[in-house]
């Protein structure tokens, strides 16, 4: 233990006779501890204690973004979560990932000493992410079985590194980086050689769902369907990870980060000389995606050295990481069904909301969600108000003031925004369903400012879950044909959703019911587009995939209903649906388009 003395920054300062028992006290009176793990620190505080929370919340700049759990055992948590042997099995096994979890509303007489977390640990979120102890001295801390305890039993286990920067693993650098985040350092003397932050994953239809592959299971290999020539994938700029592939073998990477951040690019490139190493696999050619600002992107251009850059449409890439997780040959085709919220389309505007029938080979992209604004680009992302004035505007909707997303505009940006949008200045055109899940946040009033990314439709999804099925009729999108020739594609039309989403907010309508209704919309959109596209191509396979399938709610709804009309639906469960997965899918079309075919 290294006592919070600002003036001692080297190994050789002050450490308690009992660090374990100095760090319980500690954390008992509401301090800040830097916990050295297996990948990296932790920053922890008692998850019990509001002040503590609102403190570790301010000094990273967290905005509401949810905290990580850890408990001591089972038995602390299944008061908290809606807990299965699923997530029995996960929290105890061997990967000791984070498992997100339905949480239970705390009673008004909860039993004494019962340790609850403070509101402000995962505020809006309809989860609460929870792991147990991977480490002796996460066990020490928490404490040993039988053992009295003095300390927290419930503590934050949040990534110990400043706001986008990569995890802390050096003990010099985090006496340094983490002085202004922490109040003491609990260390241990083994080294840390790379980075490894925790996995997160949960249970969807009694089925494993990862989203963040990670600690546990990066980089263990995955089986690929087709044999590829030595790649590097780089996969994409938000949750980015790289994949290595060889033959009949892919390594992907542990989780890296966003790529917006110099310390996270250098990251990038070390884990990746790193995995080079281990793996023994010398890339022949390299795949990217082709979105021309991407980090990533640029980085495999000047890493090249005359070897051919392979770009893939991002969701194609989805596409075929699903496929290839489920181990098809790309013989036939499938539905792909990718709903985000970026992803570079090949007319240059943002996709996000689409129906693509894939291969490994290409695609045709068979429908999408309409067209709207994205106006000011990332600023739209921030303020999903920004989003439902937009589209309100392309449905043809006033901007009424009874409106929950036109009251939470500022008074002097309305006519900005209005301008903006008339002119069409800095309004790059999206299909992106991630966008349209943010609109309606932000219209039934549930989430106007997004601290964090998807914050709006975690939201969203959280009030959703709320309505418990007594909702009604869903509502529906309107459905265009393909007009302009064998290359177009289906629209749908998001307009009527929006009209009746804004005529139930004017009627009192409450939230979770709006949510309940929006969600069980897009599984009917789902279900008919996917039923267009067999009876005209013969397709009877439909791949979920994007970061909008993370959605426990929609991704239930979606397959059920496709199950329920005869197809085989494939969903994501040890690749991430997110960008995290996305390497992959670059990895296999890359060496397709590249000519491999052994």
């Amino acid at each position: 233990m290294v006592a919070p003395d600002p003036n001692d920054r080297s190994l050789g300062g002050p450490v308690a006779a009992d660090p374990v028992r100095e760090a319980r006290e500690l954390l008992s009176d509401g301090a800040i501890l830097a916990v050295k793990g297996l990948g990296g620190y932790h920053l922890a505080c008692d998850a019990g204690n509001k002040g503590a929370v609102a403190l570790l919340r301010r000094r990273k700049s967290r905005g509401d973004k949810p905290f990580a759990l850890m408990a001591r055992d089972i038995g602390d948590i299944g008061h908290l979560v809606h807990l299965g042997a699923e997530e029995r099995e996960l929290l105890t096994g061997p990967a000791r990932p984070i498992v997100l979890m339905r949480r239970r509303v705390p009673p008004a007489d909860a039993p004494p000493g019962v340790p609850w977390p403070a509101d402000g640990v995962a505020p809006g979120s309809p989860d609460l992410g929870v792991m147990l102890p991977y480490t002796p001295l996460h066990q020490l801390l928490l404490g040993l079985p039988g053992e009295e305890h003095t300390g927290p039993r419930l503590l934050v286990m949040t990534s110990g590194n400043v706001a986008g920067e990569p995890i802390v693993t050096d003990d010099g650098d985090a006496l340094e980086r983490l002085a202004d985040l922490a109040d003491a350092w609990l260390l241990h003397d083994r080294p840390i050689h790379v980075p490894c932050d925790d996995s997160v994953v949960r249970v969807c239809d009694g089925e494993l769902l990862t989203l963040r592959r990670s600690r546990g299971h990066a980089p263990l290999p995955v089986t690929l369907p087709v044999p590829v020539r030595p790649a590097l994938a780089v996969g994409g700029d938000l949750k980015n990870t790289f994949c290595l592939g060889r033959d009949r073998k892919a390594w992907l990477s542990a989780h890296i980060g966003d790529m917006d951040d110099l310390a996270t690019q250098h990251a990038f490139a070390r884990a990746e000389e790193q995995l080079e190493a281990i793996t023994g696999v010398r890339p022949e050619l390299l795949a990217a995606d082709r979105h021309p600002g991407y980090r990533s992107a640029r980085w495999a251009g000047h890493a090249a050295g005359g070897r051919p850059v392979v770009h893939v449409q991002h969701h194609h890439a989805h596409i075929a990481s699903a496929m290839a997780e489920h181990g098809l040959d790309g013989g036939r085709p499938v539905i792909g069904v990718a709903f985000d919220g970026t992803g570079y389309g090949d007319d240059g505007a943002v996709w996000g909301g689409e129906f693509l029938l894939a291969d490994y080979d290409g695609f045709h992209r068979f429908a999408h969600l309409a067209y709207v604004p994205l106006p000011g680009g990332d600023a739209a992302v921030r303020l999903p108000y920004r989003m439902a004035l937009a589209h309100l505007r392309a449905a043809g909707i006033g901007w009424s003031g009874e409106l929950p997303c036109t009251a939470a505009c500022p008074e002097q940006e309305l006519p900005l925004l209005r301008t903006q949008l008339e002119r069409n200045l800095n309004c790059v055109p999206t299909s992106s369903m991630g966008r349209l899940f943010d609109a309606v946040a932000s219209l039934a009033g549930v989430c106007h400012v997004a601290g964090y990314e998807a914050q709006a439709a975690i939201e969203l999804e959280a009030a959703a879950v709320l309505a418990d099925g007594g909702y009604g009729e869903p509502y529906a999108f309107g459905l265009r044909p393909a007009c302009g020739g064998p290359a177009a594609a289906m629209t749908a039309d998001p307009a009527p959703v929006l009209a009746a989403v804004a005529g139930d907010v004017r009627a009192g309508t409450p939230a979770p019911v709006v949510a309940a209704r929006f969600h069980a919309a897009v599984a009917v959109l789902v279900r008919r587009v996917c039923a267009l596209a067999r009876e005209r191509h013969g397709l009877r396979t439909a791949a979920l995939t994007g970061g909008v399938f993370a959605n426990a709610v929609l991704s239930s709804a979606c397959a059920a209903g496709l199950r329920d009309d005869g197809f085989t639906v494939l969903r994501h469960h040890r690749i991430p649906p997110n960008d995290g997965g996305l390497a992959l899918g670059q990895l296999v079309v890359a060496a397709r388009a590249a000519g491999d075919t052994r």
